[in-house]
């Protein structure tokens, strides 16, 4: 299989995986509306999917269209061992790549070694990276992480994973201390770019952070030399943003009922519809009559009463 990452024209704009929210649902309205240049999954976990009974639930988290290519499983966890089993098992159900969460800030998967906590044990971090090159036999491996734990910690941390020849690597530009507190340091892009460079790799490099709209990441990929952009917060209420479409109150209220049967449909018998719940306030933003709009959508029980509400609001 051919490493996708070699043949994309840059600058490119592409969907970060975010938990609960960049789930099959979401992601065919975004492929339907605006479709980034790549896909990512939600994240899911390699010590589940390494396990044959947890497996089974978590294979919907990895459920994709096939109009979603290229797509990106991402995974996450401190076993090499079951990352090397998760990586096979992603190069089988026909992922374009696998990349490894090395930056989520959540003391739960901290435990486990995983996540931004992977950025205090490196010798780990390079095992990990081995056993999912292992696994993954041709796909390309990437990684998305932060500048660091505490503080900016370029010159050690993003030089260690630069320096494992990995085909992509995604930067949040803060620190697992500052969350999403602050604005994302973009001025220490330059220096990522520069130290790649430096150390002769092929690496593509992808920033996160504060990114609003895709003309705002083309002028951050001019500024700073990196190749792309990844969306994370701005998609929230809007699969139109690749697209750089602007549509009407009705239609974008639309969309929401087809994205709510959707969500039924696919993921219904797997996740709480609260989970649909979140997209409705990003939906409903903007205009006259939101907040009354809004405090009924989080009355509904399933997709049937939220056609109903949409459709009287919109008489």
């Amino acid at each position: 299989m051919k490493n996708f990452w070699e043949n994309i024209h840059k600058p490119f704009f592409v969907l970060a995986p975010m938990a609960d929210v960049t789930d099959c649902a979401f992601r065919q309205i975004m492929a339907k509306y605006g479709k980034p240049d790549v896909f990512w999954t939600e994240f899911v976990s390699a010590d589940g999917l390494a396990h044959p009974v947890a497996r089974e639930k978590l294979l919907i988290d990895l459920k994709y269209g096939e109009n979603e290519h290229p797509i990106v499983a991402q995974i996450f966890g401190g076993k090499p061992e079951n990352i090397k089993s998760a990586s096979k098992l992603c190069k089988e159900l026909g992922f374009d790549g696998v990349d490894i969460n090395m930056g989520c800030p959540d003391k739960s998967i901290g435990k486990q070694c995983a996540g931004a906590a992977m950025m205090k044990d490196l010798n780990l971090a390079r095992k990990v990276i081995q056993a999912a090159k292992e696994g993954a036999g041709s796909l390309p491996i990437s990684i998305k992480t932060r500048i660091g734990y505490n503080k900016n910690e370029i010159n050690t941390w993003i030089r260690a994973l630069l320096e494992q020849d990995i085909a992509v690597l995604t930067v949040h530009l803060r620190t697992r201390k500052e969350m999403s507190d602050v604005p994302a340091h973009w001025e220490v892009m330059r220096d990522i770019v520069k130290m790649r460079d430096e150390l002769g790799k092929e690496t593509l490099i992808i920033g996160n952070g504060d990114a609003i709209d895709v003309d705002d990441a083309r002028k951050k990929c001019e500024e700073t030399g990196c190749d792309g952009v990844m969306f994370g917060r701005a998609i929230f209420g809007n699969p139109w943003l690749f697209s750089q479409k602007y549509p009407l109150v009705s239609q974008k209220l639309k969309v929401l009922v087809e994205h709510t049967k959707l969500f039924e449909k696919i993921l219904g018998g797997h996740k709480n519809f609260a989970i649909m719940k979140k997209h409705y306030k990003a939906y409903v933003n903007g205009f006259d009559g939101t907040k009354e709009l809004r405090v009924k959508l989080m009355e509904t029980k399933n997709a049937k009463e939220v056609e109903s509400v949409i459709l009287n609001f919109l008489k």
